[in-house]
């Protein structure tokens, strides 16, 4: 990862007002490679805490994560959704930053789940969409068009300002509105 990130020109576009608060970090499957440059650009101490599931891609950012100094909350939908959901609430409670992806871990495409709904909603948390757009990047063949991005490329990073998701919202309204808000145009 290092080396994609020395080779390539890296521009950011990171909401200044991050520095002074916590948020949930809305990120789409397919782009988590290069995603923690953007965070320890934007903090200067990592407090941040990223769900992830059980299977390989999990593992993987993980073992990525881990390396930034990120923590994790291993779990899905599927296996172990509420104790996840209990655990960030209690993190973003006492100020840390969640990372989620609201496609993961098996899709569909794009599709929000409810994590980041709840999430946003119990807590009053804001959630801020983050987006690594690269200039020339490969594509793999899963489910979630995973990118790598090519060396010698330039990659834009960008971390927006927080949006929050009203409590009386219905989850479809809110589900709605987060999916609107991470395919907005940057």
């Amino acid at each position: 990862m290092w080396l994609l990130y020395l080779s390539c020109k890296n521009r950011f576009h990171l909401y200044e007002g991050l520095k002074e608060t916590n948020f949930i970090s809305s990120f789409w499957h397919g782009e988590f490679l290069m995603l923690p440059f953007a965070y320890i650009k934007s903090k200067k101490k990592s407090k941040i805490c990223v769900i992830s599931s059980n299977h390989f891609d999990g593992e993987l950012m993980v073992r990525l994560y881990s390396f930034f100094g990120f923590h994790t909350i291993r779990g899905s939908t599927n296996k172990g959704g509420t104790r996840v959901l209990i655990e960030s609430f209690r993190h973003l409670k006492d100020g840390w930053d969640m990372g989620i992806t609201p496609d993961g871990p098996r899709g569909p495409y794009h599709h929000i789940a409810d994590g980041v709904v709840a999430m946003a909603q119990k807590t009053g948390v804001g959630v801020s969409v983050t987006k690594v757009v690269f200039s020339r990047y490969y594509e793999l063949r899963t489910w979630d068009k995973f990118k790598i991005p090519k060396p010698f490329s330039t990659i834009d990073y960008y971390m927006l300002e927080p949006f929050f998701i009203p409590k009386d919202m219905s989850m479809q309204e809110a589900k709605r509105l987060v999916q609107e808000r991470m395919e907005e145009s940057l």
